[in-house]
């Protein structure tokens, strides 16, 4: 009498999962595992597959700094790769856990996929988990500004011609964390990663665990997309794509870009390629420039001055007509850092000396406070060059000019290349009513501290006498980052605890105390006060509280 038919397709089923693991089992695939944050994923992974199917290799050796370069000399064959851990949006996995240290570099599995060093980890594999926030992100990380259509332009670009290559080029270089990871993973048929937050490892565990149970015959390093496993995190960022291909547009940057990291060539051999590079059109020059800065970096001056690396470095800089091309691009880049980081690269490489860069740091300034398009990140650029002497007369003409504007942007730059006026308006700013100024001001003094007392008592006086307001909560976190130790100071402020009358603005005099030399006012009596004003906290245990226990245990 004939099966029924459902009877032979069970029957069929349970042959196929037989042969399916017979067949893992004489020739079981490599799970291998970066974990340099939780464990969960790689415990989910080993728990569910088979043990005959499936062999598991931790590649991270706890302690050892080159275990990377160790799992590759060892030449591991991983046919599915997972890395775990903290991922900081494109420089690094890493953990939050005080008992580990170990990392996993970005800039360091670059290297190695172009190098062919580690052909077992990386180029057999038929799969990678990328279990960590924005690891297949898309949001370009460069974009195309108009200084570079207006290079284009100068170089002999139509103006269509100029915007279609500025489209191009912005597509091309945009140097998403996607694409930087199918880059990394050349050839991988599957990559799954985060477009943006992604479950903590205590939350992909169970996820991990939901999707095996869901899967009868385990797809893990078969190369195929699985299905099942997209929708175990289907309430998740999850997403999944190819790595890069030779036919695709992107690999010819993925091969200039290994060109400065790759171990096989010699030191000499990425300089004339860096020169070749610095040759090209400058719009193209300016969408390289991290590449061109990190290698420029990572020459030791000794063997900048040896043999056919001094000789090739030699012919940079006696490339006059590229040395004018890049400074005239250089000049003329709308953002100030991308100015002081070319000009840095131009002096690396023999462009410019030293007092040249220091001379072309000022113009920049100076030309960017003269077109009013100062704001936080130039004002910390200014201050981080160090303290000017404040002498120079073009200086001290154009710091007049700014403080007649009243623009507090502007003044801070001149405070920090050396206008004692301009760091005296900086220092009004901190109590002003104009949140901006507030904000200009604390970038302005996290690199110039107030270092004289009359300055901090002049301030800690003005916080006293301004209205209770939001105004009035900024400044007194700006003079919390200063560390008060001048006892008048901070017995100014500690006088306003009983006549605030928000709970903000005594949690902002707590963290100026809690900060400071609290001793000098008498821990019992300011504790009594502390408890006796204090406003109720909507929002459960705050600062007060933290300085409340600070003073009680003293």
């Amino acid at each position: 009498m004939p099966q029924p038919f459902s009877f032979i397709s069970k029957v069929f089923a349970a042959c196929l999962g037989i042969a399916v693991s017979a067949s893992a089992i004489g020739a079981p695939r490599t799970v291998c595992t970066i974990t340099v944050n939780s464990p969960d994923e790689r415990e989910s992974f080993r728990r569910n597959l088979p043990p005959g199917d499936y062999r598991f290799v931790e590649l991270v050796e706890r302690g050892r700094p080159d275990w990377l370069a160790s799992a590759c000399q060892q030449k591991v064959q991983c046919d599915a790769l997972i890395i775990s851990g903290h991922f900081d949006g494109g420089t690094e996995f890493y953990t939050d856990r005080h008992d580990n240290s170990e990392y996993l570099s970005v800039e360091e599995m670059e290297r190695a996929s172009c190098s062919d060093s580690c052909p077992g980890v990386f180029s057999q594999l038929k799969e990678v988990y990328l279990m960590g926030c924005n690891t297949l992100k898309t949001e370009a990380r460069q974009t195309v500004t108009e200084d570079i259509v207006r290079g284009l332009l100068r170089s002999g670009h139509t103006p269509a011609d100029a915007s279609r290559v500025a489209g191009i080029l912005g597509e091309q270089h945009a140097g998403t964390n996607r694409d930087r990871m199918r880059a990394i993973f050349k050839d991988v048929p599957v990559i799954y990663g985060f477009s943006s937050l992604a479950p903590l490892g205590r939350t992909a565990g169970p996820l991990l665990d939901r999707y095996f149970q869901s899967a009868a015959v385990p797809e893990i390093g078969s190369g195929q997309v699985s299905s099942k496993l997209m929708a175990a995190f289907s309430n998740t960022a999850l997403t999944v794509t190819p790595g890069l291909s030779d036919a695709e547009s992107k690999a010819t940057l993925r091969r200039d870009a290994c060109q400065f990291v790759d171990d096989r060539l010699s030191a000499s051999q990425k300089v004339a390629f860096m020169h070749e590079v610095l040759q090209r059109d400058m719009a193209e020059v300016r969408m390289l420039l991290g590449h061109l800065e990190r290698f420029a970096a990572s020459i030791p001056p000794v063997q900048r001055v040896a043999g056919s690396t001094a000789a090739a470095f030699a012919k940079i800089a006696g490339d006059q007509g590229t040395r004018g091309r890049y400074l005239e691009a250089a000049r003329d880049a709308d953002e100030a850092s991308v100015r002081t980081r070319m000009m840095a690269l131009a002096t690396n490489v023999g462009w410019l000396t030293p007092a040249q860069e220091q001379a072309e740091f000022m113009r920049t300034i100076a030309d960017h406070v003269a077109r009013g398009r100062v704001g936080r990140d130039e004002v910390d650029l200014a201050c981080g060059r160090g303290r000017q002497d404040g002498q120079d007369p073009a200086l001290r003409t154009l710091a007049t000019g700014v403080l007649k504007s009243g623009k507090i942007a502007q003044a801070a730059a001149m405070a920090c290349l050396g206008s004692a006026e301009a760091h005296a308006r900086v220092v009004r700013a901190v109590t002003s009513t104009d949140a901006d100024e507030i904000t200009i001001a604390q970038a302005y003094l996290r690199h110039r501290p107030l270092a004289d007392v009359g300055e901090v008592r002049s301030v800690a006086s003005a916080i006293s006498r301004m209205p209770a307001s939001a105004a009035q909560v900024r400044a007194i976190e700006t003079l919390a980052q200063q560390r008060v130790s001048d006892p008048e100071s901070l017995r100014a402020i500690a006088a306003l605890f009983p006549l605030a009358k928000s709970v903000q603005v005594q949690r902002a005099i707590a963290g100026v105390l809690i900060r400071s030399d609290y001793r000098v006012l008498g821990q019992a009596d300011l504790a009594r006060s502390l408890k006796q004003h204090r406003l109720k906290s909507p929002d459960g245990s705050d600062v007060i509280d933290a300085l409340l226990r600070v003073l009680q245990a003293g």
